[in-house]
């Protein structure tokens, strides 16, 4: 038997999902959380096997912090991200926190039971189509070769925001953290797309992962 926590701000997707997993053999519910916070004293009470968790909360811990923290505290609880964003800066971070696995919202039924399934076993699960594109673009900028600006030619303030930025955080979380004005990281970042001639954060993300700025630990 699979025991799953359940996380999400709204409870009629609680509901629904808590519907859904009851009704299979292997599966139970055991309990419900509306925030991160609620969700790290549930996992401490319960100590299920899945974590199923929500990015977006906006009262207490949100679902990245509380992943965090959770895997911390309990290593042997996995957590599989649920959420509406198709996002690669939310699937790195997501990585990054510990969670085992990542899953649209918009996934069929039987997608999802996939997943509970591989990190109740232990194993990682990402959805197919982030995994194919990833690894499509990935393989496509080695073929195509570097950008023409150079990763040296940026200063070492600009190379600190990269890989931020590359890994999903704000302006606003960045300037937070490194103890400077939201304009200031806005500035460093504009010079440096354009030393780099990058576009978008998408292109901003390959580049950083081919300079193997994204660890996760």
């Amino acid at each position: 038997m699979i025991r799953i926590l359940v996380v999400d701000d709204h409870a009629i997707v609680r509901s629904g999902l808590m519907m859904l997993l009851n009704g299979r053999q292997e599966m139970e519910v055991v309990g419900e959380a509306a925030d991160g916070d609620e969700a790290i004293a549930q996992a401490g009470a319960l100590r299920p096997d899945v974590v199923l968790m929500d990015l977006s909360m906006p009262h207490g811990k949100d679902g990245l912090t509380a992943s965090a923290e959770l895997k911390k505290s309990f290593p042997d609880i996995a957590v599989l991200i649920l959420t509406m964003h198709d996002d690669e800066g939310y699937l790195f971070r997501a990585i990054q926190s510990g969670a085992s696995g990542y899953i649209l919202k918009s996934a069929p039924h039987e997608e999802l039971l996939s997943a509970i399934r591989h990190v109740a076993q232990g194993q990682a699960y990402l959805y197919p189509t982030a995994t194919k594109r990833l690894m499509s673009d990935y393989l496509d900028k080695l073929k195509n070769g570097d950008h023409a600006g150079t990763y040296e030619s940026l200063s070492d303030r600009e190379k600190e925001i990269l890989a931020k930025v590359a890994q999903g955080y704000s302006n606003k979380e960045i300037a937070e953290q490194l103890v400077i004005s939201v304009k200031t990281v806005e500035s460093h970042k504009s010079n440096l797309m354009e030393k780099l001639e990058l576009r978008t954060r998408p292109d901003l993300v390959k580049f950083a992962m081919k300079k193997g700025l994204l660890t996760f630990d």
